[in-house]
């Protein structure tokens, strides 16, 4: 039977929408309602198909069986101070959640606040002294948090919910009676423990996102309030009596963060007038009077910076995609060495105690190492390990290869190639990429990619435009009017793959997720003969209407706003719904899509996977994979498996594994 025969009816409409001199089709648009009975009987149709389908995929159990070994890793954090008192996250290989820890008590454990599995720990913030925990909660995936305040000392929930707290940021008055948050795009409020009055706004600028930080001290209020263009920054004085906030930076297409460290000075990691980013210092008392401290190194993006005792100051970069820190002087910033890492991978969350101290630790992961804590000892200049991940595992022999190859327009482009030890032939491969927001695709440890060089595939991670790899000149050129720079990039990346002789089209798979399914979306739809199969995950795909749903809105200074004339003719250029073309035979494609998801609504991949349905020019499958009660982000970890098990095992069989 014909591949196209067993797709659900699903009515195409002559719907056209006529909006500054474009004329829109958008024939499945009945699919956005997922209360419309049409949608339901639809979505359980695509699910029955979809079951069915994934019932006969040969290797689907051999690679969930393998991704729950290799997954039984665990996961511990860096260290919290609060003076002598430590937080931490711990996870280990029989857990669904990580368990927050004060030392070595349990703090907080979301299987005990729901043994389901459903509810997850999003956030969290001691105060200052270490005695209360502030933190945020949501279900179902939906990153709706909720946020409480728990007595620790006791174990008691004193205060809560407070509601519209996504991943909010949290920052305690010393004495822990009172601290400011932000509820989303809203602004930052007081709360006062125990309050029955109102929290009170203190800072609002329009639905943007919002930052806040204190000082060590408890003296001086950082706020801020971001848009993709740029950051503006406030300093409070908490002690003066009128916390009225000064402007640091205001108005500006530069992105800066700023703190005031434990030596009295305000910290400034900005990449105005430098891409790469750099770091500089003021007086609090005169936050625009900037010195440049660290200058920008021309081949680094400036990551992170933590002070130490003795003037010593800790400065993590990455160099094309590779992890590294610099010890340097924190009055005059002149470089004194470099912290001794354990190989050439990913630095993530550098920490030391508030108050200064001699030690800093940081987690280290590379494609064979699991996430594990390293402390360095500025006494010594030793770096020592400080935890393991609590897993162990055994791990295949894979090599990671650097490659460079050049874009449609010249660009030089790097990629990291991981295979086996075998230097055979072209293989089935993987190629991913993510290329928005600045983010950088960092080398790390991953069960999926493991398990899929290690049944004898090759993995493909590229570094595009739009993300953060080379900074933010590297990120803006891949936004806005230039986002077909990145589909370009990626299409070149496949290009290279099979140039070298890596992989073949009719071995080639592409896998991305959020932004990283619009690419996958865009190249199918752009280059659909060069790829054999596609996995969307939770992507956005339908841009003359993105801004009409989940977080939508807060992204337009990414992608551009539909509402406009000439951002909507960008849009369209490349808008994957809006590019599938009857009778063209496309990849073998997949989606998985979460209900509960409110970043990207889950309408985007039902309206193309009916449009791909339709198209029927061949004969690969064109399938939809649902989850009901899961979100965008954090889940438990069957459930991670259980999906990374379905889509290798959809690429193994539709690439010739």
């Amino acid at each position: 039977m014909n591949v196209q025969d067993s797709y659900p009816p699903a009515e195409r409409l002559p719907l056209v929408d006529r909006r500054h001199g474009h004329e829109i089709d958008d024939p499945y648009r009945w699919l956005e309602d997922p209360l419309d009975p049409r949608t339901r009987a639809w979505l359980t149709a695509q699910d029955r198909l979809w079951l069915d389908g994934a019932a006969r995929l040969p290797r689907r159990e051999r690679f969930l069986a393998r991704l729950t070994e290799l997954g039984e890793t665990g996961l511990v954090t860096p260290p919290v101070w609060r003076g002598d008192r430590r937080f931490h996250l711990r996870q280990s290989t029989s857990q669904e959640h990580p368990v927050l820890y004060r030392g070595d008590d349990v703090v907080l454990d979301p299987m005990e606040l729901d043994p389901t599995g459903l509810t997850t720990l999003d956030d969290w913030q001691p105060d200052l002294e270490g005695g209360r925990l502030a933190y945020q909660i949501s279900r179902s995936g939906d990153e709706k948090a909720c946020l409480y305040v728990r007595e620790l000392d006791t174990g008691a929930v004193i205060d809560g919910p407070i509601g519209g707290c996504r991943y909010s940021a949290v920052a305690w008055l010393p004495g822990g009676e009172a601290f400011y948050y932000v509820r989303f795009h809203q602004g930052v409020f007081l709360h006062r423990i125990g309050s029955a009055e109102p929290d009170t706004p203190v800072f609002t600028r329009g639905p943007i996102s919002y930052g806040v930080q204190i000082s060590p001290d408890g003296r001086w209020l950082t706020l801020s309030a971001g848009t993709a263009s740029g950051t503006s920054l406030w300093l409070a004085d908490l002690a003066a009596g009128d916390p009225a906030p000064r402007p640091v930076q205001e108005g500006s297409h530069a992105r800066t963060v700023g703190a005031v460290a434990c030596d009295g000075r305000l910290y400034l990691l900005t990449d105005r007038d430098a891409p790469r980013r750099r770091l500089c210092v003021a007086d609090p008392a005169e936050p625009t009077a900037w010195r440049e401290l660290i200058p920008e190194d021309g081949e680094a993006v400036l990551g992170a910076f933590t002070l130490l005792d003795g003037d010593r100051l800790l400065v993590s970069r990455t160099r094309h995609a590779v992890g590294e820190i610099a010890v340097h002087h924190a009055r005059t910033g002149e470089r004194l060495g470099v912290v001794r890492l354990p190989g050439s991978g990913t630095i993530a969350s550098l920490t030391s105690r508030p108050e200064g101290g001699p030690e800093a630790w940081f987690t280290y992961t590379d494609a064979v190492t699991p996430p594990e804590i390293w402390r360095y000892d500025a006494r010594t200049d030793a770096t020592t390990p400080w935890s393991a991940a609590p897993g162990r595992v055994s791990l295949p022999s894979v090599r990671s290869h650097h490659i460079e190859y050049a874009s449609a327009d010249g660009t030089l482009v790097r990629m990291v190639v991981v295979a086996g030890p075998s230097e055979g032939g072209p293989r089935p491969a993987i190629l991913s990429g993510y290329g928005g927001f600045g983010i950088p695709l960092m080398p790390g440890y991953a069960a999926d990619s493991l398990a899929w060089v290690e049944a004898g595939g090759v993995l493909a991670i590229a570094n595009l435009r739009g993300g953060g790899e080379e900074g933010q000149a590297w990120h803006r050129d891949g936004m806005l009017e230039r986002k077909q720079n990145v589909f370009d990039d990626f299409v070149a990346a496949a290009e290279k793959l099979i140039a070298d002789g890596w992989t073949t089209p009719e071995q080639l798979g592409v896998w991305g997720e959020s932004n990283g399914g619009l690419l996958v979306g865009a190249a199918l739809t752009q280059r659909p003969e060069l790829f054999a199969a596609v996995v969307c995950s939770a992507g956005l795909l339908d841009m003359a209407r993105f801004h009409l749903s989940g977080l939508g809105p807060s992204w337009t200074g990414e992608y551009g706003d539909p509402e406009d004339p000439e951002q909507l003719g960008w849009l369209l250029g490349y808008s994957p719904y809006h590019h599938v073309r009857e009778g063209v035979g496309y990849p073998a494609t997949l989606f998985t899509v979460s209900a509960a998801d409110t970043r990207v609504d889950p309408l985007h991949a039902r309206k193309m996977c009916a449009a791909l349905q339709w198209a029927g020019g061949g004969d690969r499958p064109v399938l939809l994979r649902y989850e009901p009660d899961v979100g965008h982000g954090a889940r438990a970890v069957s459930r991670s498996v259980g999906l990374a098990a379905d889509v290798l095992a959809f690429l193994a069989e539709h690439t010739g594994l």
